[in-house]
């Protein structure tokens, strides 16, 4: 046996060599190098800036920062190698805390926060007359996607129901996400899904449907997904840094699945925009009407157990705990954007992890780090 090994064991390595580096698929190489994603992926992808503006700093309340973190909290936070916690109370900056060399100026991935970044702006090209519904058939703005067995809407992508076929596998080198996440060609690879089954029945969480979202903006704008996100919503929010979002390849398109890249200060402002119903300082950014519907689980669906979906909307995560509804935009990677109404407070938590464990569709850490928030409010 021994002996078959060192005789074998040399052609494999070289083969192997030979498939990573000579064959023609250079995403895959790119996913045996950089294996699993990482908060910093900004750093191998090529980006496109979504500018800021005019900086508008957040107030500070009067007991920033007053609470200290006990064991438990940090047992807590380091557990998931947490990079940053911050909360926002009526409108001020209650506390905040960064570890791991972050800061609040370090720029990190938001991962799939991104979908319902793209779903806000969907919003607003229906409030400005460039979609006339959620309702109208995807083909009307992709002509190329008109190829379809059944007739998938924009309300199908926002629900996560269009019923194509996708391989939602973040750990498989040789699945469709993979390639959507390393490749060269997103789009065209989104338009090549098949439908599998009737649209705006099951809820399937696939990164297929931000994608054309992102492709049906772009249409319509006449604008880059970086562009239209800077004009309607970075430079109104008074983000203080350029955001950037990573792009499939060099002057290519936005990976509008994830990949939109700030930090936590920033981040804060898209929660803020959802407790303010859609306005900004007296200007109304999106539509109320819009974002009700957003916010509004999908009940018309029904998840792999055949129960009607009552925690999704429109590319937002929706929770009911302790009689206390909740809204949050989440990253594969414990990246939190959430929102308590009641409360008039927003939560935003960044990392390299989040527990595997969920409850009611929710990861278990979201709970946690709403405890910690409340506990320290």
């Amino acid at each position: 046996m021994k002996k078959i090994i060192k005789i074998y064991l040399p052609l494999v390595l070289l083969l192997g060599l030979v498939f990573l580096f000579v064959q023609p698929n250079p995403y895959f190489r790119r996913a045996i190098i950089y294996n699993t994603a990482d908060i910093s992926d900004h750093e191998i992808f090529n980006e496109r800036i979504v500018e800021s503006d005019i900086h508008q700093a957040w107030k500070i309340s009067p007991g920033f920062n007053s609470y200290k973190l006990t064991s438990n909290d940090l047992f807590l936070l380091n557990k998931y190698k947490t990079i940053a916690f911050l909360i926002i109370k009526d409108t001020n900056l209650l506390f905040e805390s960064y570890w791991d060399g972050y800061s609040e100026d370090s720029m990190s991935s938001s991962f799939s926060m991104a979908k319902s970044i793209v779903s806000l702006l969907v919003g607003i090209a229906i409030d400005e007359g460039l979609i006339s519904s959620v309702d109208d058939p995807v083909s009307r703005y992709i002509p190329e996607f008109d190829n379809k067995k059944y007739n998938i809407t924009i309300r199908d992508l926002l629900t996560m129901s269009s019923g194509l076929e996708w391989n939602e596998s973040y750990h498989n080198p040789f699945s469709v996400t993979t390639k959507a996440y390393y490749g060269k060609n997103l789009n065209k690879l989104v338009l090549r899904a098949k439908s599998v089954e009737p649209p705006g029945e099951k809820f399937e969480y696939i990164t297929a449907n931000p994608q054309l979202l992102s492709i049906i903006l772009k249409n319509v704008t006449n604008k880059t997904l970086s562009e239209y996100a800077s004009e309607k919503l970075w430079k109104p929010l008074g983000a203080k840094n350029d955001a950037t979002w990573s792009l499939d390849q060099e002057n290519g398109y936005e990976k509008a699945f994830c990949c939109f890249n700030s930090n936590a200060r920033d981040f804060a402002r898209i929660g803020q925009l959802i407790l303010n119903n859609g306005a900004w300082n007296d200007k109304q950014l999106i539509s109320e009407s819009y974002l009700k519907d957003a916010l509004t689980p999908a009940s018309f669906l029904a998840d792999k157990k055949n129960k009607p979906i009552d925690f999704y909307g429109y590319q937002w995560w929706i929770c009911s705990y302790n009689d206390t509804m909740i809204y949050y935009a989440r990253g594969i990677l414990g990246q939190y954007i959430i929102t308590i109404p009641e409360k008039n407070m927003v939560i935003v938590r960044l990392g390299h992890k989040r527990s595997k464990e969920k409850i009611n569709h929710h990861p278990v850490d979201l709970y946690e780090y709403i405890d910690l928030a409340l506990k320290i409010y």
